[in-house]
């Protein structure tokens, strides 16, 4: 399975993401529910094992943890986040920068941890850092029936720009090209 399909199959079960919202207690809360406190890094070797947990969670054909390491280590164009609760990894998110092109290639959480806004807050941490490494835009591929993925990529203005016919190697189902200007 290709990196975009790897995204797209997780983001599916994300849900709409809603904004943050405060709640009548005082709370932070986002769509209503308690706002999961995390933390973001750049992913290391020594992280890997709490990431392959998050993708063999995550998806049908999980990646190997030496493809982990091979992105880590050999794809100087790579670039992945970890996000941690208490201590653990619980999603991550990598893009591939080219020129001033961040592509993003995948975006996972862990079940327990979906419907909080995660894969949304995820997304925002890979715009940030793009933005940061003087990216000019971003894009990805989506599948043309997951309404949800593009809804929550179309709240960082990415918008649909082709269709990659027969991407997906499981239906051959085609794949929406988006892309958004982060300048």
């Amino acid at each position: 399975m290709g990196q975009a399909e790897r995204r797209d199959e997780q983001a599916a079960s994300e849900g709409p993401m809603d904004t943050d919202k405060q709640g009548a207690t005082g709370d932070k809360r986002r769509g209503g529910r308690e706002e999961v406190p995390v933390d973001f890094r750049w992913m290391v070797i020594e992280d890997i094992p709490g990431v392959m947990t998050v993708e063999h969670a995550s998806f049908t054909m999980p990646w190997t943890p030496d493809a982990f390491r091979n992105e880590l280590t050999q794809n100087h164009f790579a670039k992945y986040v970890v996000m941690i609760f208490e201590e653990r990894i619980i999603g991550y998110a990598g893009m591939w920068t080219v020129l001033d092109e961040a592509h993003i290639t995948n975006i996972a959480v862990l079940p327990e941890f979906r419907g909080h806004g995660l894969g949304e807050r995820l997304l925002l941490e890979l715009v940030v850092r793009a933005m940061a490494l003087q990216m000019q835009k971003m894009t990805l591929e989506v599948r043309v029936s997951n309404q949800v993925a593009q809804q929550l990529y179309a709240k960082f203005g990415f918008t649909g720009c082709g269709i990659r016919k027969g991407y997906y190697s499981d239906n051959q189902e085609d794949a929406l090209i988006m892309w958004t200007d982060l300048a």
